[in-house]
């Protein structure tokens, strides 16, 4: 297997899981946010766990050359992946977690960019097209939970009766 496909994997199947034991009457996994929330954080367990242990080379490597300290960048990245994903655990944080990790996709982005277009391309995850889609996935799961929180009735967007 493609090691590219590893992360979007884990958030497929992990939010899939979670979403099937929902519908099979565990209360606490119902609402789909909680399956997409642990798809999430599982998601990001594993990316923020590369900048440290097996791929931290490769990932120091992406960073584009107008960057310095790509080694510091790939480690604060890290760090933040991990805190996100551990923001995604509670659902009071969960929104804050997955609006940062929303923020921080986007900035990587680049990152993505200029391994698909400079880097040593190994498998087909490392082209742009696929690389980019991967990105649209991870996006839609976390902007998915900032959009459902704003819409609750208790939340921010939620219209008062007078």
């Amino acid at each position: 297997m493609d090691p590219g496909l590893v992360p979007v994997l884990m958030l497929v199947a992990v939010s899939a899981t979670l979403f099937l034991l929902g519908r099979a009457g565990v209360r606490r996994l119902k609402p789909w946010p909680v399956a997409v929330r642990g798809g999430v954080t599982a998601l990001f367990v594993t990316t923020g766990l590369a900048h440290f242990i097996g791929m931290r080379e490769e990932l120091i490597a992406m960073v584009p050359s107008a960057l310095p300290a790509p080694a510091l960048l790939v480690t604060v990245t890290g760090v933040l992946e991990l805190a996100g994903a551990a923001g995604m655990l509670w659902s009071r944080t969960a929104p804050w977690a997955a609006a940062g990790l929303t923020l921080l996709l986007l900035g990587m982005f680049p990152a993505n960019v200029s391994k698909a277009l400079n880097g040593p391309v190994t498998s087909v995850m490392d082209e742009l097209v696929p690389r980019s889609l991967m990105q649209v996935v991870f996006l839609a799961a976390t902007v998915a939970i900032v959009v459902h929180r704003l819409r609750t009735p208790n939340g921010p967007l939620a219209q008062r009766r007078p």
